[in-house]
This record gives structure tokens, sequence and C-alpha cells, in this order.
């Protein structure tokens, strides 16, 4: 642990909203809030492309949902590396090269023609660009900046990813359907562009760069920045050594295990099929971008009010309500008619639930994990990736072999309960582990 440093003046910048009463860690939490919502927006595009690209191309649905697939095993598998990257070369370096690289992914799109361009452009440019800027980020950002509120801060920002996910969908569904899915595209890139000028203006690593304590600490004392890995090979062995200690223990492959599930149930699945598996049933992409914007709304509500229940109650008990419910509102889904008043019962129910699997999963990696905790969160997530990948590509094969995605999402649903069962089986952890040397 690092030892105190004398308190420095704080920048002129943070000074300025000093004197509005507003600590700069709530600044710093705003833009990460924003960069996750529009990278996130990213992330949900393809929801509203695949039906575009099959007209265009004549891909089949199993082929394009294969492309997406890579593009969501990479936003996970990224997140170790990603925290390693921000703790040697800051925050603010990794969240631009992020956003560059989701921008040139997106606009190497209007000149594609061939199926392996998709997987190049979305699986990997795409995957890469916005693996960076997955949820380590958030975790990263609240564990620096803040000491007090740190739970609703992980809420926030975890909100914000799913709610950008789904949010931008009407507004891209309906360009897409007006104007083509190039149009929608558009919108993308203009907000990943504002996104960059904002984090290059007001985005900083740590309080110290500014001279300012984290939110909540105690005033007058500036924690240092700990001493980075010494070379760049160091670096990137670092996760890799984090996965190494941490598979030794139960409780990171109960984490890893139901978050796998928490991803084949919300990215990979609805995120990816909801807008396709309505218009079998004659919902038009409109409307059922609608729907999905409904969970979005209700997820950000959900989501923050599971930050804030993560820091009061057993995170136990909050996952495995969470994950039991969830997986009931999956069942449920393919016995419906798919009337308006269904759906808007699904979207509220299930909308609650989207992500507010993670405060809770969070805190019991930080529990267990200590300063590790955003590495091994980093395979946590990757977890929930390689989840979200199964099931992208499963219902994909589903819809294209059998000609209907309701299995798969049934299916996801009994993985939810089973995954609820487990996870109530775990211990809390009460020490924790020591942190890395």
């Amino acid at each position: 642990m690092s030892s105190p440093a004398p308190a420095l003046q704080p920048s002129p910048v943070p000074a300025a909203f000093a004197r509005l009463g507003i600590h700069y860690g709530w600044v710093v939490a705003f833009v990460t809030f924003l960069t996750m919502l529009v990278t996130a927006g990213a992330v949900g595009t393809p929801g509203i492309l695949i039906g575009p690209l099959q007209q265009e191309f004549g891909w089949s649905t199993s082929a394009i949902s294969s492309a997406f697939a890579i593009r969501l095993v990479l936003f996970g598998f990224m997140g170790p590396f990603a925290a390693a990257f921000m703790n040697r070369f800051g925050v603010r370096r990794v969240a631009v090269v992020a956003l560059s690289l989701i921008f040139a992914g997106v606009l190497g799109s209007f000149a594609m023609t061939q199926l392996w361009q998709l997987v190049l452009l979305w699986g990997f440019v795409v995957g890469f660009g916005t693996g960076l800027t997955a949820m380590v980020l958030g975790a990263t950002v609240a564990t620096r900046w803040f000491v007090a509120r740190r739970g609703l801060v992980i809420g926030l920002l975890t909100a914000s990813t799913a709610t950008g996910q789904l949010v931008f969908l009407p507004l891209l569904a309906e360009l897409t359907q007006t104007l083509g899915w190039r149009s929608a595209l558009t919108v993308v890139l203009v907000l990943l562009g504002v996104a960059a000028l904002i984090v290059l203006a007001l985005m900083r690593d740590r309080p110290s760069d500014v001279g300012l304590a984290p939110f909540g600490a105690p005033a007058g004392t500036v924690p240092a920045a700990p001493a980075g890995p010494a070379s760049l090979s160091a670096m990137l062995a670092s996760p890799l050594l984090a996965l190494r200690d941490a598979a030794r223990t139960r409780i990171f492959w109960m984490l890893f295990g139901t978050f796998f599930v928490c991803g084949a149930s919300t990215n990979g699945l609805v995120q990816t099929h909801f807008v396709s598996l309505c218009g079998d049933f004659g919902l038009a992409p409109v409307a059922a971008a609608g729907m999905l914007a409904v969970i979005g709304v209700f997820d950000f509500a959900g989501t923050v009010g599971s930050g804030w229940l993560s820091d009061r109650f057993d995170s136990r008990t909050l996952l495995f309500w969470y994950y039991g419910l969830r997986g009931l509102s999956l069942i449920y889904l393919p016995f419906t008619s798919f009337s308006f008043y269904e759906l808007s019962v699904f979207a509220v129910f299930y909308g609650l639930d989207w992500v507010a699997t993670v405060p809770p999963t969070v805190k019991l990696t930080a529990d267990r994990f200590g300063e590790r905790a955003n590495l091994v969160f980093g395979w946590v997530f990757a977890g929930h990736q390689m989840g979200a990948a199964f099931a992208a590509w499963g219902a994909g094969f589903t819809r294209t072999a059998y000609d209907t995605y309701l299995p798969a999402f049934f299916f996801a649903g009994v993985l939810c309960v089973a995954a609820a069962l487990a996870i109530i089986a775990l211990r809390e952890p009460r020490v924790p582990a020591p942190a890395a040397a």
C-alpha cells in the first residue's frame, strides 16, 4: 500500500469545480459514463443490422451472428489487459485509443461488400475498441476516484453500459428503416467523435494528477499513484499472473460461471436477437427497438438501485434473486403471444434485472482479491462475454436450423435459474487475499 503524499494545490479546472461545490471525481465519473454510454451504443448497433445486411448482401443469420460473436469475445477478453493498459498508460489515453478504434471500424463498414470484411471490422476492430472501454473502465474509475459512494458510482457506470446498448436502438432502427443502415452508423460516428473530444478535455487518470484526494477520503492528503510494472512484458504478464492465482480459488470459478450465464442471457441473446425475434412475430423493427429502449430505461433504475443495495446487503442473496427473476422472465417470454401488453410486462420485469448483477459481482471480487480486483474482474467479465458470444452464435444457429429463436430464450432462462441456485451456495469471503507484490 502506498504511503500518502503531501497535499497538492488543485489544478485550475478541478479548482473551478470545487468552487461550485463539485469534487472533480464526479466530473471524471460523468466523462466515463458518457464514454461507456456511447461505446455501448456501438456494441448494441448489430441488433438492428442483421436484417438489412441479410437483404443487401444475402448473408445468413448464422454467418452474421458469428462475426458479432467474435466482437463479444474480444469485448470480454480485452478486459484484463485493458486494466493493465490503464495502470501503465492511464485511463485517458486508453479511452481515446478505444474510441478511435471503434470509429475506424464503424467508418470502414461503409465500404464493406464481403463477409470477411464484416468479421474484420465488427469482429476484431470494434471488438478490440469496445473491449478497452468495457466494465473494467468503470470499475477502475470508481475505485481510484471514490472512497465514499463507490457502490453508487459502480451502479451508475454499469447502467450506462446496458442503457447505451438499448436506448440508442429506436433512433438507429428508425434511421435504418427510413434512410438505410449507413445513415444509422453516421450517427454512431458523430457520437464517438464528440465523446473523444470530451475525454481529451476533461478526463484525468488519478486524483493525484490534479492535486486532490479521492471523494470521501480524509482531506489534506493525496494518495500517490502506485508504481506500475517495470516493463512492457511485465505489464502484459500481470493479467495472466492474476488469472493464475485466481484460478486456484473456488470463488473465481463461481463468479466466472455465473457471469457467463449473465452474458448469455443479456448481450448475446436479447441485445443481439430481440429485434429479429419480434420480427418473426410481425412486430416492426422500430417497435421492437422501442421495447429494448424500455428495457434500457428500467435497467438504469435497476442497476443504480443494485449499486445502492450492494453496499447494504449480502451480495450472494442479491445475485440469487437477480438471476432467479431474470430466468423466470426469459422462460415466460416464449409462452407469450408477443402482444404489446405481454412484451411490455417482459420489458419492465426483465429491464430492472438487465445488469443488476454487476455491482454485487464487483463487490464480491473486490472483497476477495483486494488490489488485484480490477485484473481479476477483467477475467470474470471475460466469462460474461464468452457467454454472450455463445448465445449470439447459438441463437443465430437455432434460427437458421429450426426457423425459430424460442428454444434459445427458454434455455437461457433455465441457465439463469441454475446460476441462482449455484451462487447461493457460495461462501461469503471475509478476508481479502494478499495483494500482488
